[in-house]
This record gives structure tokens, sequence and C-alpha cells, in this order.
């Protein structure tokens, strides 16, 4: 084939060589704007895995890297006066002029033809130059070809929050080093590390807002520099900081971070030709197709992987055709699909974790109030990409200190120095007068297994046997406070003597027989009532009840029910029914209760606007849509014990244009705050049928994590939690402070259990009957090698 590549970055070059080495028939040309051996820029990172890709895909050219890397394993936080350090994590660090050096090199030899100083400002006229099968669009983050083809592209760039500044120093850092610098604007950090035997890269970011209030933008270029060598001096020993971006001028040299995505990566153009017209493909690679903050170092990574899987999809379904002189149209479609659809997948899994990344960087000030040993963990986890354990994998020792400083700050004694450290998920958790013994707590799931609201032997076997397994608290599915707040009539109750009774009996249970406490979730069903058991929502077809809500709005249009809007009878009724709820549940023993205010229940109809039209004093603003819900959960808090906890469980995402947003979670929650709520659970939407949310694991993490470290007030975090190694991540990093579970506890009551056992913690309690079953399993565990014998 004959192949254009235009731009000579890492993507273009090692695209080249690589296809070159598959073929060394090819005619390769790579098209620069920069002189020869010529480039910006300062340090790139790999890591250790990267690093192995490359040796799979050329070794020659990958010893040459590795030898002129320079390799580190810990990474350095300092914050607030403290260095924290953890180590095992296998970075390498090279100059980006060294390394296009390398590549360039490295083309040459094999036969690539390097053609430098050109502007290509016409992708069509340059394939037809050179008779191009093949064109590369490899030109960069400001890509013209991904401009000019925008339509089958479909770019969609982002400019982050932050301003960064690309700088060096002669300061050489040992560790991969995160410096965090207070002033009266705002907050400073600093990504820096060592690449050569004499340089360090150093970047510095803020977000914009103080980047501005501190005057920067203003600035002239030298001032700049100077304005961070005197915020980072305690860090660069009394070596200046450089730029080497000498051809911008002042507040230039600051810019924001696009993140690009592209829906497609290859659009094929027709050109006309002497000979007819053909078929030509153009392929973005590199920056011109995606970008990765740097804060997780992986543009480059993925500017070459991209390279890799192109030239393997290309050898693949070119070999029936090795003699021809280039690969018939429908091979190369398939060819260039097969990368498409591998690379988008990967790339979007970096993305995901880049924004992660990004997003935390952003808000350093939401996890100020942190302590550094816990600042510093939640650093080192903020793109979901290292979990505790793999933590743990890394730097055993890091992770053991962490937990003996965490199980002390949760009231634990000092943990003997020979004593296995307790994981963060089995840490004790107190509010006023309730303590649980782990973070772990059963989610309220609904069951549909009442009779007139009275929980009977099911709600016995069920509650008592999540109980038995360990969690911290047993959550009991949302209870209706009165006949025309259920869901369905097979949904749970606490109006009347008998639910009271059958409820003491449950909590009886579980007090007598494990160290769990008993949590009840109250609420109204509003809108969502009078419907069949199950999560259809369909109408009763007998035996239908009014509904209540905030507006008179159908919960599923042209299905559900329509409900009357509440008056100011119907309001001081519902708060006497929830205040008499109260007592019962406090009657029956409970530990904990939780107001049910999301969902698209009653309360949660008040306060989305969504669902809210009202244009009273109830209705309009989010102050004014809080208003009802804040009149129940303050005569909740006055019927129930003062030495026992209230939260109150949100919707903080409804996932529709012009619902409740992250944003509004935060001031929802400081409201019930200032209300007195003693926690906030945080799930998300069923708020409105045209939601569109965004799964994977942990999905509503980051929600709790914002009123959590903006609100100032405790957390549950729920969705998608599964595994002791999510708890543990979440716990530790003080994005929650509880984890609700909810699927995994209906396929296994003994949940906690196991997953002490499999973390070999022993402190954790089993019911005297069970104990011998957990020698057994921890047997079975050490037999499969998942436990050190």
């Amino acid at each position: 084939m004959k192949i254009l590549c235009i731009g000579g970055g890492p993507a273009g070059l090692y695209f080249s060589l690589l296809m070159k080495l598959r073929n060394p028939a090819h005619e390769i040309t790579v098209v620069e704007r920069n002189r020869p051996y010529d480039t910006f820029g300062w340090g790139v990172v790999f890591s250790d895995a990267t690093m192995d890709n490359l040796r799979q895909a050329d070794p020659v050219s990958a010893e040459t890297i590795y030898a002129a890397f320079n390799r580190w394993d810990d990474i350095d936080v300092h914050f607030k006066g403290r260095t924290i350090t953890s180590g095992g994590h296998g970075f390498i660090g090279i100059g980006r002029k060294r390394l296009l050096n390398i590549l360039q090199s490295r083309c040459e030899a094999l036969g690539v033809k390097l053609v430098f100083e050109t502007d290509v400002s016409d992708d069509q006229a340059l394939a037809l130059e050179y008779d191009a099968d093949l064109v590369i669009a490899s030109d960069g983050l400001n890509s013209r070809v991904r401009t000019r083809y925008a339509e089958t592209f479909e770019p969609d760039i982002d400019l982050r929050r932050c301003r960064f500044v690309w700088l060096g120093t002669r300061k050489l850092f040992d560790a991969f080093t995160f410096a965090f610098a207070e002033t009266k604007h705002g907050w400073f950090q600093a990504h820096a590390y060592r690449f050569d035997a004499d340089t360090s890269t150093f970047i510095v970011e803020a977000p914009e807002e103080v980047w501005r209030a501190a005057g920067i933008e203003d600035m002239s270029q030298a001032d700049g520099v100077a304005y961070c060598e005197r915020l980072f001096a305690p860090w660069l020993d009394g070596q200046p900081l450089i730029s080497n971006a000498t051809h911008l001028r002042g507040s230039a040299n600051w810019i924001r971070f696009p993140r690009v995505i592209c829906q497609s990566w290859v659009h094929w153009n027709e050109l006309a030709t002497a000979t007819g017209t053909r078929q030509v493909p153009v392929i973005l690679m590199g920056d011109a197709a995606h970008t990765a903050h740097f804060s997780i170092g992986s543009g480059t990574k993925l500017a070459l992987e991209d390279a890799i899987e192109l030239s393997r999809c290309l050898d693949a379904y070119n070999q029936p055709q090795a003699d021809a002189a280039a690969p018939p149209i429908d091979v190369m479609q398939a060819a260039l699909k097969r990368y498409d659809a591998v690379r988008s997948v990967e790339v979007l899994k970096i993305q995901n974790a880049a924004r992660n990344s990004t997003e935390w960087f952003e808000n350093v000030s939401r996890y100020a109030a942190l302590e550094p040993e816990q600042f510093a963990y939640s650093m080192l986890t903020r793109s979901q990409r290292i979990s505790h354990e793999n933590l743990r994998v890394r730097d055993p020792d890091y992770v053991a200190g962490l937990e003996n400083w965490l199980a002390e700050r949760s009231g634990m004694a000092p943990q003997a120095t020979s004593a296995a450290p307790v994981p963060p998920m089995f840490t004790p958790y107190t509010l006023r007068g309730t303590t649980l013994q782990n973070r772990v707590v059963v989610s309220p799931m609904l069951t549909y297994s009442c009779s007139e609201g009275v929980p009977g032997d099911f709600h016995l076997v069920h509650l008592g046997a999540r109980a038995l397994g360990g969690a911290g608290m047993v959550m009991v599915e949302m209870t209706a406070v009165s006949p025309d707040g259920l869901t369905t009539p097979a949904c749970p109750g606490l109006w009347n003597d008998a639910q009271q009774q059958a409820f003491a009996r449950i909590v009886d249970f579980a007090h007598a027989n494990s160290s769990a406490k008993m949590g009840l979730q109250l609420g109204h069903a509003g809108p969502r009532g009078a419907t069949e058991p199950g999560d259809g929502g369909q109408p009763l077809g007998d035996g239908n009840w009014p509904l209540l809500a905030a507006s008179a709005l159908p919960y599923h249009a042209g299905v559900s029910a329509l409900p009357k809007p509440m008056d100011r009878s119907d309001m001081a009724r519902l708060c006497q029914d929830f205040a008499a709820a109260a007592e019962r549940a406090a009657a029956a023993g409970f530990d904990w209760l939780e107001l049910q205010c999301g969902h698209g229940n009653l309360l949660s109809s008040f306060i989305s606007p969504l669902t809210n039209q009202r244009d009273d004093e109830y209705g309009g603003s989010l102050e004014n849509r809080l208003r009802l819900p804040l009149q129940v959960f303050a005569a909740v808090r006055r019927a129930w014990p003062q030495d026992k906890p209230i939260s109150v469980r949100i919707s903080a995402h409804d996932w529709v244009e012009g619902g409740i947003t992250p944003d509004d979670a935060v001031a929802i929650a400081r409201s019930f705050k200032d209300a007195g709520v003693d926690l906030i659970d945080c799930s998300s939407g069923e708020v409105s049928e045209h939601q569109k949310p965004v799964y994977g694991r942990m999905y509503q993490t980051p929600f709790a994590d914002r009123i959590r470290n903006e609100a100032g007030v405790p957390t549950i975090a729920v969705g998608a939690i599964f595994e002791a190694d999510h708890v543990n991540s979440i716990i530790a990093s003080g994005r929650a402070d509880l984890c609700a579970i909810g699927r995994p506890h209906l396929a296994d009551p003994a949940w906690t259990l196991r997953a002490a056992a499999a973390l070999d913690y022993r402190q954790q309690p089993w019911p005297a009957a069970y104990e011998v079953a957990r020698q057994q399993f921890e047997i079975n565990l050490k037999r499969a090698s998942i436990l050190p014998a």
C-alpha cells in the first residue's frame, strides 16, 4: 500500500514503522509541519504495562526507548505540610523530544519517508500527490482533518474547568510528585516528574476562577512563571521553572484541557485521478481522535496503542491479498471497522477514568477538609482504576498504615504491630447514640410480601437472615405511613398496632441474635401508589385508592392514575401520619429511621421541578419545593428519639434535562443538614420515565462524594456496589460513610461474612451456630490460594 501520515507525532511515526515492519514493500510518507528533530513539550509518562505492549510490537524501538527512560515506583503527595508516599506504581518517563527522535530514527532506518516543515492545508490534494491508498490523520489536538470531516467524525470537544501551564525545571524529583498549594484565591496544584538526567516536567494547574483571581491572566509570561516559582518554592529547592513555549505570549501559555471524543474514526474520500475515481480512507489517530487528561498520563499511550491496533487490523485483513498492490475496498472496510470498534471501546475506558481524575483535580477544594492521609488516598484512587486491593498489591505497607489510621479514627483501639489491619469496611460508625459494627448496610428493597401492610414470616426470615449475615445495619423496605401511602397492596405499612407488633417481632429477633442495627425507611408512594405488586407500575384493576402528589401529573403518562394536587389539609395530615409512624417505629425498637424523599414518591414529587408545577409557596424555587419535605422531616425529628439518627434518601440526579442535578443535590443536602438531618442516602433517578442514567460500577457514588465533601453531611453510597473492594475504596477515600448494598444481599444474605473471610479479617463476629461454617469457608479459600496459608 501507499500510506500517507499527516502529522509526525508519536501516533503517525509509530504506525509507519510498524507497517514497514509488517511489509517492507509499503510506501509510507510522514508529513510534519515542524523542523526535523524539533518538538514542543517536556516529558512523557508510561506505565510498565504500556512498555510491555511496545516490546511486543517492536522490540528494537522499545529497548531504545526503555534505555532512555527514567524509572520510579513512588508517588509523593504533598499536602498541608505533610508528604504521603505510596510505592509500587511502576512509572517510566522520557522527554517528548527524545521519544520522537527515537521514533524518527527508527522510521528512517526502515525506509519510511519523513517530510518536514510542510504545513498540510488540503489533505485530499496531498493524498493525490502521493497516490495514497490510505491517509492517517495524526495531526494532533487541533486536527484540521477532523475539522474538515466533522460531519463524519462527529467530534465532541469539552473544555475543562482548570487552566494549566506545562513547564520544566532542573529540580530532579525522585517520585511522581503532586504538590498542593493554597492561596487566598484557592488551590493550585503541581504534577511533577523527572524524565531525563537533568530535567523534570512541572505542570501547574488551577480552576479557572482561581487562576483569574490570582491575576495570572494579566501577567506576562515571565511574571506568570515567577508566580508559580514563588508558590511552589518549597518543592523546587531553589531551581527555577522553565517555559519552552517561547512562541506564546503571556497568559496564552495557560490553556484549558480539551477533552475530545469522536463518534467515528474513519472517513472515506472519493478522489478523482487521471484514471478515474477511487475511495481512500482517512483514519483518525492519537489526539486527533481522542484526548485523555494529563493527570492520568495516557495521551501518548493511547496514540501508540492506536498505531499498534490499526497495523494489526490491516495486517490481519490484508493477508489473503499479500500480492496485491492494495487490499480491495471491502477488505479495507472490514479492517477499519474492526479498528474503530476495538479502539473506541478501549479509549472510552481510559477517558472515563480520565474524566474522574480530571474532576477530582478540578475540585481540590472539595477535599481540602480531609486530613493528609485520606486526601492522599482519595487522590490515588480518584480515577477508580486503582482500588483498595490494587493499592495493597502495589504497596502493602502503605495500605496497612492507612487502614490502621482509619481504624483509630473510627474509635477503635490502636492495632498491635503484629495484628492484621482492619479493612475500612469493618470499622465501626457512630451517629448520635447508635453505633454500627461496620460500614455495610442492607439496602431497603421492595419484596411485595406483606398482607394489609403487615410483615409476616417472610420478612422475619428475610430480614433476620441478613441481620445474621454480618451487615452493620439492615434497612426495611419503604414502609407506608398511611393506607393511601402504599405502593402496592403487598407493601409494608406502619399505621396500626398489628403492623407495629409484627415489626417489633422482627427487630427483637435481630437484636437477640445478631449485632446488626435495624433501620426503617418511612415513605408515602404518592403518584406511584395503587399499583400491582412488582416493578411494572401497572395500576390496580380493583381496589384503587385516590393518589396524592405535588401536581396533577401521572407517574407514567397514559398508564398511571391521575393524582390529586395536595392542599393544606392533606399536608397537615401527612405530617401527622409521618410523626405517628415514627413514634410506632421507636416503640417497635428500630435503631435508625430514614425518610424517603426520592424516586418519584410523594415527597420527591415536591422536590423535582419535573413533577412540581405548583404556583404557590410549595412550588417554583428549590427553597419552595423543599418546604413540605422539610416540614415532614421536622415532624418526624420531633417524634423520633433524639439519641437515634435520621437519614434522608434523595434522588441526587433525575437524569433528565430540566430535572434535579448534582448541584441541586448539594443544595438539597445543605437544607436538610440545616434542619438537623444526620445523613443523606444518595440515590438517583426513578423520577421521570424519560430518564437516561449512565450506569456503571459505583455509578452513584460521585453523588455521595459531592454531598459529603461539599455540603459537609455524612452520606450513604448506593448503586452497583457489589464487591468488598468497592466498599473499602469508598470508605477509605472519604467518598461516603456507609455503603448500601442491595441485590448482592438478595443473592447472598451472608455477603458481609463472606467478604470478611475473603479478606482474612477474623474480628468480624459470626453467629455462634455458624462458626463451623466460617472455619470451613476459610479453609476452602486457602485451598484456592485466595488466602495465605
